[in-house]
This record gives structure tokens, sequence and C-alpha cells, in this order.
């Protein structure tokens, strides 16, 4: 760029190729036992390290979000898994805007989350889609408890022929929350808070039903899912706490892959009435 010419971006616009910064973290037994505190993950082995044990690093610097807090919402989540995290290793977290786009008077922007070794070796990749509303909701509750009962908001659900995932079943308490998004007060936490983005009560974050599938995932294929497992969900519907979520999945197809095999599969989670909360496509290796 010439030295005089004007900056392509205006200072803190949000933009494709945002350096977001990172940090160096000591995978401690603490952060594994947080974890299950916060999904109530008792059956996980606790050794290599849950998979999505920091999956709130996306959110530590929010400095990628737009202005319009009221009303934003974690609309998708992306996760690809390289190589497992043990308790005692070293990892590295960088954080950069990778895109932006509109749909349906939102805009989207999405931040993309890269763990390595302290040497450059991927550990995971994830993408966070985060949906601002594009126009100022003024007072109104932006989303509220009976907007889950809309037509739009119905899913249907895989079925048929194929292996599938041992159901996983969780009540979401307030300590759960706590856990999974504290310590601070947040809209995850706190419901004044909650309401001051447009919210009726405390807006379970996105992440612990995603967390759910992949805990579900890590149970069936343990290290075919450390090693190389995917998972890409939509988050389509806000838990509340109370809220009953089971985590399941249908193996659709085996496909070869090199020496090993991997499934394909069709996942989702559901609240007791049958209101999808995400769903999606994952895979791991079979490890045979």
């Amino acid at each position: 760029m010439p030295e005089n010419a004007a900056p392509l971006f205006a200072p803190n616009e949000v933009h494709v190729g945002q350096d977001v910064g990172g940090r160096e973290v000591h995978v401690a037994s603490a952060d594994v036992e947080r974890y299950r505190e916060g999904t109530a993950g008792n059956d996980l082995p606790s050794d290599p390290a849950p998979a999505l044990s920091y999956h709130s690093e996306v959110y530590r610097d929010l400095s990628w979000y737009l202005p319009r807090l009221i009303g934003n919402l974690h609309a998708r989540q992306e996760w690809e898994l390289f190589h497992p995290m043990r308790v005692g290793d070293v990892a590295r977290s960088r954080v950069t805007v990778v895109e932006r786009y509109g749909k349906r008077n939102r805009d989207y922007v999405v931040a993309e989350v890269l763990w390595t070794t302290p040497e450059g070796r991927w550990l995971q990749r994830s993408r966070t889609h985060q949906s601002f509303v594009a126009d100022d909701p003024g007072e109104s509750l932006v989303v509220d408890k009976d907007r889950e009962r809309r037509s739009d908001r119905r899913f249907i659900l895989p079925d048929g022929p194929g292996e599938a995932l041992p159901f996983r079943t969780r009540t979401v308490t307030h300590d759960m929350c706590q856990a999974f998004s504290g310590p601070g007060r947040n809209y995850h936490t706190d419901r004044e808070m909650a309401r001051a983005l447009g919210f009726p009560d405390i807006v379970v974050q996105g992440m612990m039903s995603v967390c759910f599938v992949a805990d579900a995932l890590a149970l069936r294929y343990g290290a075919g899912w450390h090693h190389g497992g995917k998972l890409d969900v939509r988050l389509v519907n806000v838990v509340w706490p109370g809220d009953t979520i089971t985590a399941r999945g249908l193996v659709r197809e085996i496909v070869p892959e090199g020496s090993q095999e991997r499934a394909l599969l069709e996942v989702w989670s559901t609240k007791t009435d049958g209101t999808v909360t995400v769903i999606g496509t994952a895979s791991a290796l079979l490890g045979r």
C-alpha cells in the first residue's frame, strides 16, 4: 500500500483477516474438571482431555463482535480435530476473523480458533458463526420462549437404517451454566443481564449443546474422534435452564480412509418435547 494511501478498514472495524490474538495454556486437570461440571460429563475419560475443553476460547476477546449486542446468537459451529490434548501439554491458540455475510435480516461474523503445539503442530480448528440483528430491535424481546414453537423452528429428524449413537441425556442446571460460562456475570449465568440483551431468561450457552453431541461421539469412537473427528452443526433453538437435552446421532455411511474407515453421521440434540437445539453432521474414524 502506498505510504499516503487511506487505510482499507476504519478503526475498530470488524473485518476478514482481523487478528484477535491468542494465548498459551498448560492443559490442566482443573480445566478438565470444570468441563465435566459444566456438561455433567462424569462419564468422560480424564485422558485425553475432552476435545472441546476450551470450547469458549473464541469468546475470550470479543473485539470481533459487531456493536449490536442485543439479540446476538450463536448460529453455527464447526470443529475439526487433528490430535488430542492431554493434561500437562502446552497448547497455543490464535483467533482470526475469516468471514462476514448477511442472511435474513442478520449480520454474521465467523471467527476461527486454531490450537497448535508450541512447535506448530495443529491440534484442532473451530469456526464460530455469530449472528447479530441488522436493525435496532428497540425494547422488545428479540427471542422469547415461544419462538421454538413456530413452524420455521421445527426440523425433520433423520431416521432409517444405520447405527445409532447411544443416547446421552443431561438436564441443564444453573450450576452447570455457572461452571460452563462463568465465573463472571453474563447473559449465560445471570437473568438480569439476559433481559438487558433482549432475552426473557438466562440463555444457556449454545456451545453446551455442541459439547453434548461432541461427548457422545467421544464416548462411541474414542481415539477415532480425537484423531480426525469432525463436527458441523447449526444452533437452531435456544436452550433455557431446566431444559433436558438428549444428544443423538445416526451413521449414514462408512467410507475408507487410508488404512482406516470413517463413519459419517447425522447428529442432533433435542429437548424433552422434541424441540431441536442443534442439528448437522459429524464424522470419526472407526479405529479398526
